[in-house]
């Protein structure tokens, strides 16, 4: 441990953390890095023996109040070697002070509670195919041309503080299909589609009611080529997210845990049909 060093991550070596995370088959967005640096660059640390990269975790703060850890990783050749605890507790202490949420493995519940996180909700990863649909909504508009102040205000609704910084890069990232529904200059529901290694992934999806997330979700995966994997993350409770997932006949394929240390923010779940991503909230 004497030649073990924790410092904040350079944007290179958030390149190299994103490739382990697609290694164990999270499947990372191709363009991902630079909008989850944006976020808060001060959040990620990667962890070294000499000058080999072994361990990252990233604890982004937001605001005042919130952060998300994700990246939580140790190179195989170093694990079960007390690295990756090292790195969690740097992690946390970043931290301290704020609630903390995470999207963990469900098998590791146990582990996260013993550093007091308390479990709130699952989180579900659907894989579908792309078809192009002939839907037409006529008050929904490339999320561009929305201001983008409505797009932020609208997004404290489903988020726990302000995120600006991260969504200005997300929306716009290379290759993502973002739209939104708005009437009488009211937000109604948003969504986004990115290409990711594998296929696409939507998200967020946020919508006040049902048809208008189906609205959303039609809209985004025509957008992509046809016959393309997709993949769309819901909280476990939306039996509204379960009900649009199916009807696309998409399958879950991996299911995450939502836990909070601090007080839960309890957002509308109702209204969340797809998250942002299970590295960032």
């Amino acid at each position: 441990m004497d030649d073990y060093c924790i410092r904040r991550m350079t944007r290179r070596e958030l390149d190299i953390a994103l490739d382990w995370a697609a290694a164990e088959g999270w499947n990372p967005g191709i363009n991902d890095g630079n909008c989850f640096y944006a976020a808060d660059a001060g959040g990620f640390l990667a962890g070294f023996l000499g000058d080999k990269m072994i361990a990252s975790i990233s604890a982004v703060k937001y605001g005042k109040s919130f952060s998300f850890i994700g990246f939580y990783l140790v190179h195989p050749e170093f694990r079960g070697q007390g690295y990756g605890m090292k790195i969690w507790q740097a992690g946390l202490a970043g931290v301290a002070g704020r609630t903390a949420g995470l999207d963990g493995v469900v098998s590791q519940i146990a582990n996260y509670q013993k550093s007091g996180f308390v479990l709130a909700h699952n989180n579900i990863r659907y894989q579908g195919i792309s078809q192009k649909e002939d839907s037409s909504c006529p008050s929904m508009k490339p999320l561009k041309e929305i201001p983008f102040k409505t797009v932020c205000e609208y997004d404290l609704r489903f988020f726990p503080e302000n995120r600006q910084l991260f969504l200005q890069k997300w929306i716009n990232q290379p290759g993502t299909i973002a739209l939104g529904v708005i009437q009488q200059d009211k937000l109604l529901g948003y969504g986004c589609i990115r290409p990711c290694r594998n296929g696409y992934k939507a998200g967020p999806l946020f919508a006040e009611k049902y048809e208008i997330a189906e609205y959303l979700l039609s809209a985004l995966q025509s957008a992509i080529p046809s016959g393309i994997e997709f993949y769309l993350d819901i909280p476990a409770p939306n039996a509204s997210a379960r009900t649009l997932v199916e009807n696309y006949q998409m399958k879950p394929v991996f299911e995450t845990a939502r836990m909070y240390m601090g007080k839960n923010p309890e957002l509308p779940l109702s209204e969340i049909y797809g998250i942002t991503s299970f590295e960032l909230g």
